[in-house]
Parts: structure tokens; sequence; C-alpha cells
């Protein structure tokens, strides 16, 4: 089973991103190929920035960071949720990718983007040379969800479209391929 790290950057209060990471937490729990770590930045709380050293170095010198470190390390790929805020990608998810170097590297990533209109798609696309910095390789598949906010149902739950299921088991599909395909490159 590939250890997968479903990732919810946003960290404001109500957001809508929490319910968005619990959908794709479900659906990626029931396709049985995956074992789930669900990582909600909110929860991990990690502080702007401290560590003295280079993070390539990883000589890490806080608790959170080692914590950070060796659930990173333990993930062979991830799905961020995020949001899109101000044409760009949330702070508290540069923050979290800053951190580390090495644990990042050679794994998928698919991205859950939501916002507006765009879906998300610019804060997506904003955060794409950091991911490929740290050597994580992206999915051809990524959901933009528009106006997501509209499809969050009275009992908080996030509703997806048809279409959204189906880009997400495509997705799901992809990281798996690309844990296999990546692996001899991580050993």
């Amino acid at each position: 089973m590939t250890r997968l790290m479903i990732l919810a950057a946003s960290v404001r209060e109500g957001r809508i991103g929490l319910p968005i990471a619990e959908w794709v937490h479900g659906e990626a729990q029931a396709d049985g190929r995956f074992e789930v770590d669900f990582a909600d930045l909110k929860q991990i709380a990690l502080p702007l920035m401290d560590e003295p050293n280079h993070p390539k170095l990883r000589q890490y010198t806080q608790e959170h960071t080692k914590a950070w470190s060796a659930r990173v390390e333990a993930a062979e790929g991830f799905v961020f949720v995020q949001p899109e805020y101000n044409y760009s990608f949330a702070p508290s998810l540069k923050n979290a990718l800053d951190y580390l170097h090495q644990e990042w590297r050679r794994k998928p990533v698919g991205t859950v983007s939501y916002g507006g209109i765009s879906g998300g798609t610019r804060g997506a696309t904003a955060i794409r040379p950091v991911e490929m910095a740290l050597g994580l390789v992206p999915t051809t598949v990524n959901i933009e969800l528009a106006w997501a906010a509209q499809r969050i149902g009275d009992e908080g739950d996030f509703e997806p479209t048809e279409n959204n299921e189906r880009l997400l088991r495509a997705m799901l599909d992809e990281i798996a391929q690309l844990h296999v395909a990546l692996s001899p490159l991580r050993a």
C-alpha cells in the first residue's frame, strides 16, 4: 500500500478546505490502495520557519520540525488541498513546504484547489515552482473547485459533483502509478 498524506493547507477559522480535505480523505481510504495520513496544518500549527540551519542539512533543532520531518518522510505521495488567497497560495502551505527539503524529493503530489471563479487555479500554479524545487512530481490530473463554498451542505460536508469524483479517482490512479515509478529513484 502507498502511504498517502492528505494535507489540508488552510488554517483559517471556518475554512471550507477542511470538509473538502475530509472528502478526499474518505475517497482515498475507500480506494483500498492507500494507507492515509490526514495532515491538517491548523492542528499541526507549525510556527513560521524557526530552524537555524538550512533544511537540506536535516540538522533540525525544534521538536515540531522533527515530528513534521518524520511524518513527511514516511509519506510516499501527497494530495494538497489548498485555497487560493489573493491570486496565490496559502502561506501556511509554503511554510510547511519550506521546513523540509529531502523529505519531499521524488514523491508524487496531486492538487485539489478551491476558490472563486478560478477554482484556485492561480494558487495551484503559483506554488508549482516551489514543489518542483523540492523535487515533488506533480500529477497531470488536478481538481479545481470553482465556487466550492456553494457545495458545502447543511451538515458541513462537501458535496462533490460526478466530475469531481471522476477526477479524484484519476488523480489517485496517477499517484499510485507515479509512486511505483519513483520508488527506485528514492532508494
